[in-house]
């Protein structure tokens, strides 16, 4: 009797060990190759904060910060995490403190139903990271990537422009 061989198509799915620092925190996990960030961060690790709105990279709903950069954890496979400092609305706030995109966010009333509002505030902080919107147009067009249902865009634009000198200032980013 021979043995049957093994082919790609029948060989068992092997998971991939990654590091990253989440929220501050290092930790280790396996990850199959195929998962996406946001499934890890929602089904895995139950960090429900970022939203799974259109699972296409269109509404911002799952926007993060990995390596300070805004990314839509829909379209980011989670094996591209390895090595790498990953912050989600979970992570901003220092203890009791709210970041200051947060406080302004609340003080703006920039939120109705909060379905977007994590992935909104995670890349209005990318967005002060970057450094390039110094106006009312330059905020709406690097925010344009971030939808709203219930179009509370005035006060989210508010609360941004409020917030970004905050987060431009050393220790503003906690």
């Amino acid at each position: 009797m021979s043995a049957t061989p093994v082919s790609a198509a029948t060989k068992p799915f092997v998971s991939h060990p990654i590091r990253l620092i989440l929220n501050r925190r290092a930790i280790q996990l396996d990850v199959l190759p195929w998962t996406t960030l946001l499934d890890l961060l929602r089904e895995q690790l139950d960090l429900t904060g970022s939203k799974k709105g259109c699972d296409h990279g269109q509404c911002g709903a799952c926007t993060v910060l990995l390596n300070g950069k805004r990314v839509n954890a829909c379209l980011t496979l989670a094996v591209m995490c390895d090595a790498a400092e990953l912050i989600t609305i979970e992570g901003l706030a220092s203890g009791e403190s709210l970041h200051p995109m947060q406080q302004a966010f609340i003080k703006h009333d920039a939120f109705q139903c909060g379905y977007c509002t994590p992935g909104q505030i995670c890349s209005a902080v990318g967005l002060a990271r970057e450094g390039r919107a110094h106006d009312t147009a330059q905020i709406q067009e690097s925010m344009s990537g971030n939808l709203c249902r219930c179009g509370a865009y005035n006060n989210i634009r508010d609360a941004i422009e409020e917030a970004l000198p905050a987060c431009r200032e050393p220790g503003g980013e906690q």
